[in-house]
C-alpha cells in the first residue's frame, strides 16, 4: 500500500510547494503549519489586536486569555504539575540562555557542566559561555557506536564536581532518542541540576515531563507545527524559584521606583516585555490542532516513513548513515561526494534536504566530517516524498560519480 498522510491536505504550505514542483523534506529545521494555526493568526490580528496581561478593555482580556489558555495547553501537552511552570521565551535559543544567565549564581570556579557530544549550539554555547564567565568546566560525554550518550562514560563524568547536566532528548542529527532516565539518574544522585532541550524530542512523543522528572525542558514552536518566535521553558517551581532575572522592563515587574524595583515570580517574572502574544496563540491552535489528532496513527505513519527512509539510503552503495536513527529523521554522506555539491543537485531536482554542520559542528568535527545532508520528516509527508528524493538522489549521485 502506498504511504498516503491523511493529514496532508490540513497544511497549506506544503500543498503550495507540492504546486511548485518542490518536495518537503526539512522539518526537523523548520516544520510547515496547518490551517487552524494560520487562522487563529489571522483571527488574533483581524479581530482587534491588543497587548496582554495590563488592559482592562475587552481586546486586551481577549488576547490575555487566549494567551494564558496556550499556557495550559502547553503545561497539559508535557504534563507539567501547573500553568506556572511554563515561561514563554522568544525561541528555544532563548530560553537556554535565560537558563545559563539565570542560573549564574549557582557555580563557583572549579564547578562543573556536563552535556553531550551531539548538543545542537544552542544548547552548548550558552554553557560554554557560562563556564568561560566563571571559570567553570565544561565537561562533554562521549557517545557509543549507536549515537547515544555512552552510560559507562557517564557515571564516571557525572560527579561531585558536576552542578548542571544538560543534555538533548532526540538528536537533531542522528535521530536517536537519548537514554535520559539513566542520565537523569546519575545527575540526581550528585544532587545536580538537570537541562533538557526537548526541541526534536517534543514533536515525537516522550514528553510527559512529571515521568522525566527534569528540572528544565526547553522546546520551540517552530518545530511543533507552530509559529517561529516563540520558545518554551519548563522549570520545575521549585528549579524556578532559583532563577535570578536576566531581562528587565515592563510586565515582570511587581513595584518600582527610581532606586529599586521588586519583582515577580515565574512565569510573568520571567516574560519582560510584550510577549510574542499572536505566536503563542498560534501555538496554542496547532496544540488543540495535533491533540486531535489520532496519536497511534500518527506514529504508525512517522515509523513507517522512516523504515523506508532507512531501507531507500541503505540499498544504495557508498551512503554511510551517521549512528542507528530511531525516528523521523537521517543523516547521512556519500564516499567521494560533497554533501554541499550534492545539496545543491537536490536543489536543483526542487528537493528540500538540510546540508551543513546541522548548528552541531563539534559533533561534525568528532565525527570526522564537514557536513552531512538530513532528511528529516513531517507528519504530511508521504511515500512520494521519499519516492522523489531517492529519484533526485539517483540522479545526483550519477552526475557525481
Amino acid at each position: 500500500m502506498p504511504l498516503t498522510s491523511p493529514w496532508r491536505r490540513d497544511f497549506p504550505g506544503i500543498l503550495a510547494l507540492e504546486a511548485e514542483g518542490q518536495t518537503y523534506l526539512d522539518s526537523a529545521a523548520t516544520a510547515q503549519k496547518p490551517q487552524a494555526m494560520l487562522d487563529a493568526l489571522l483571527g488574533y490580528y483581524a479581530g482587534g489586536a491588543a497587548n496582554v496581561h495590563r488592559a482592562q478593555h475587552l481586546p486586551g482580556e481577549r488576547a490575555t486569555r487566549a494567551f494564558e489558555d496556550c499556557r495550559h495547553k502547553v503545561a497539559q501537552r508535557l504534563n507539567a504539575a501547573s500553568a506556572s511552570e511554563i515561561v514563554f521565551t522568544h525561541g528555544a535559543t532563548e530560553a537556554f540562555n535565560l537558563l545559563a544567565y539565570g542560573l549564574d549564581d549557582e557555580f563557583q570556579a572549579g564547578d562543573e557542566i556536563v552535556i553531550s557530544a551531539l548538543e545542537h549550539h544552542a544548547n552548548l554555547l550558552p554553557w560554554q559561555q557560562l563556564a568561560r564567565r566563571r571559570g567553570l568546566k565544561l565537561v562533554v560525554l562521549p557517545l557509543d557506536s549507536a549515537g547515544g550518550v555512552d552510560l559507562d562514560q557517564a557515571a564516571t563524568l557525572i560527579g561531585p564536581r558536576t552542578r548542571l547536566l544538560a543534555v538533548s532528548q532526540l538528536s537533531n542529527v542522528l535521530g536517536r532518542w537519548q537514554p535520559l532516565t539513566a542520565l537523569l539518574a546519575l545527575a540526581k544522585a550528585q544532587g545536580v541540576l538537570t537541562v533538557v532541550d526537548g526541541a526534536q524530542g517534543v514533536v515525537h512523543g516522550r514528553q510527559d515531563l512529571r515521568a522525566l522528572d527534569c528540572d528544565f525542558y526547553v522546546c520551540s514552536s517552530h518545530k511543533l507545527y507552530g509559529p517561529d518566535g516563540v520558545g518554551v521553558l519548563y522549570g520545575r517551581a521549585a528549579a524556578l524559584q532559583r532563577l535570578r532575572h536576566w531581562q528587565f522592563g515592563g510586565e515582570m515587574v511587581r513595584q518600582a521606583d527610581y532606586q529599586d524595583a521588586e519583582f515577580r515570580g515565574a512565569p510573568l517574572g520571567f516574560e519582560a516585555g510584550t510577549p510574542p502574544i499572536a505566536g503563542v496563540i498560534g501555538l496554542g491552535a496547532s496544540l488543540d490542532y495535533l491533540g486531535a489528532l489520532d496519536q497511534a496513527a500518527v506514529a504508525a505513519h512517522e515509523a513507517a516513513l522512516h523504515a523506508k527512509l532507512l531501507a531507500g539510503l541503505g540499498a544504495r552503495e557508498g551512503i554511510r548513515l551517521l549512528g542507528s536513527p530511531q525516528v523521523a529523521l537521517a543523516s547521512f554522506v556519500v564516499t567521494g561526494v560533497h554533501n554541499a555539491d550534492l545539496a545543491h543537485l537536490f536543489t536543483e531536482q526542487g528537493v528540500a534536504v538540510r546540508a551543513g554542520h546541522h548548528c552541531a559542528m563539534p559533533l561534525l568535527q568528532r565525527l570526522g566530517l564537514a557536513g552531512a545532508i538530513r532528511v528529516s520528516l513531517g507528519l504530511y509527508n508521504d511515500g512520494a516524498d521519499l519516492e522523489r528524493f531517492f529519484a533526485a538522489l539517483d540522479r545526483a549521485l550519477e552526475l557525481l560519480r
